[in-house]
């Protein structure tokens, strides 16, 4: 259900800018830079994969396998000339396959996200609180979060300067508060204001010959559950002709792109619904039913998630997430990206959502990605929609939309164009990607 972690990529550093399409060039990567990109992505061969599928499917057969590629179950693609699979393709088959479901599980057992299992009882708590309080925010936990970014030793020639930009928390959302910082690994460092889109916290550092470089920092803050108890006919009449609802309902490329077939599945799916919570609602279950959660390949590499999403029948949550805001903008519903880190106990990963606008009622934060994980209490109506209409208290928010700004600005094309979760870091001489250097939380404490 959530982005796999990506932080351990192998093979080439891709560093410099791309050419200048987007009058950006940190966003806009050369086809021979994303090339590059997807050939780290797919770097498994035949072998591997037969192997992978052998305690399975022991007699595997070429038309089997055949198939899989051709239903987009089992990813590979041409490189140099070559077949290869996605790094993850394995797994994913398990995953994006039904029948091939079956047959994992019928080897492993059925087991949920321990994520889900925990949140089925901690939402039921949060909505009885919420209704017997009349509050929106509810049940504060507390976070203690050791984070670290180390470059490889000779990334870079010793005595050149490293500079990192590493996930904060924005100071700007209700729902999170009390933000403190405890320790740094440089003296010298300067926290993102919260009007640019990506919170960061960023330093420098010289490299030394034959040594890893080290940045990090230790801090803490407070989340709320943030959910909302309000009813359809709670929602009001957009302006149509204010600010917020022109932006946050118009196209904007490359991702949010209204299609033929966006506009044809939008308008199938809201066909007769006035009432935007409902037309909400009933895209927010279509994605959940249609597109399982896979591991997914690097963000920077496809060209429009949503419809890579349609196109492979399934997405990871940033995929589903973006899916979602086109579709709901597309239906005349002002929708925005956010996103972060995801922080519940035995669970820990980067994570994207969205948050929906409604009259009257404001900015509501929406999971279509958890969505996903609440068949166990579909008969529940308040708790198999819980994720659309709030989040529970367990994340981290570092941005307020997509391929957006740094602070200070970064000169190279960015490792992650879209998103922001793990870091960014360059040197002089270019950008430093992924596989020159690894960054997560190191220690995490619920206090």
């Amino acid at each position: 259900m959530r982005k796999a972690w990506l932080f351990l990529v192998s093979a080439l550093v891709i560093a410099g800018c791309g050419h200048a399409a987007s009058g950006d060039p940190t966003l806009d990567i050369t086809d021979a830079e994303r090339d590059a990109r997807i050939a780290l992505d797919f770097n498994r061969d035949r072998d591997f994969i037969l192997e992978y599928l052998k305690p399975y499917y022991p007699d595997l057969t070429d038309e089997q396998m055949e198939a899989w590629e051709a239903s987009k179950a089992l990813e590979c693609r041409l490189i140099d000339g070559q077949k290869r699979y996605f790094r993850n393709a394995g797994r994913n088959l398990f995953r994006i396959d039904p029948e091939a479901k079956k047959v994992f599980e019928a080897v492993n057992g059925v087991t949920r996200d321990v994520e889900d299992v925990y949140l089925d009882e901690y939402n039921r708590d949060v909505i009885a609180t919420v209704r017997k309080t009349g509050l929106n925010l509810v049940k504060p936990v507390n976070f203690l979060i050791k984070y670290e970014l180390t470059v490889k030793p000779d990334a870079v020639p010793a005595g050149e300067t490293i500079r990192a930009w590493m996930p904060y928390p924005r100071e700007d959302q209700d729902s999170q508060s009390e933000i403190q910082l405890f320790s740094t690994s440089e003296a010298k460092y300067i926290i993102a204001p919260d009007d640019v889109e990506h919170k960061s916290i960023y330093m420098e550092k010289k490299a030394e010959a034959g040594k890893p470089t080290v940045f990090s920092y230790t801090f803490s803050f407070t989340g709320c559950n943030e959910w909302y108890d309000f009813q359809p006919e709670d929602c009001k009449p957009y302006d149509t002709e204010s600010e917020l609802y022109k932006t946050y309902t118009a196209e904007r490329k490359t991702h949010i792109v209204f299609t033929d077939r966006i506009k044809a599945l939008t308008d199938s799916l809201t066909a007769g619904i006035d009432n935007p919570y409902l037309k909400v609602k009933s895209i927010y279950a279509w994605i959940v039913k249609n597109f399982p959660w896979a591991s997914a390949r690097e963000y920077s590499t496809i060209e429009n998630i949503p419809m890579y999403v349609l196109e492979n029948k399934h997405g990871d949550c940033g995929q589903v997430g973006l899916l979602l805001v086109t579709m709901c903008r597309c239906a005349g519903v002002p929708a925005r990206w956010q996103s972060g880190w995801m922080l519940h106990p035995g669970a820990v990963n980067m994570h994207d959502w969205s948050e929906v606008y409604y009259e009257g009622i404001g900015w509501v934060p929406t999971d279509v990605s958890f969505g996903r994980g609440r068949d166990a209490v579909e008969d529940i109506e308040d708790e198999y929609f819980f994720y659309t209409k709030g989040l529970d208290a367990y994340r981290l928010i570092c941005n307020s939309d997509y391929s957006g700004q740094f602070y200070p600005a970064k000169k190279f094309i960015r490792s992650e164009t879209v998103d922001f979760q793990r870091g960014e870091v360059e040197w002089a001489g270019g950008n430093l990607y992924f596989n020159q250097w690894s960054g997560w939380i190191e220690e995490i404490d619920y206090r």
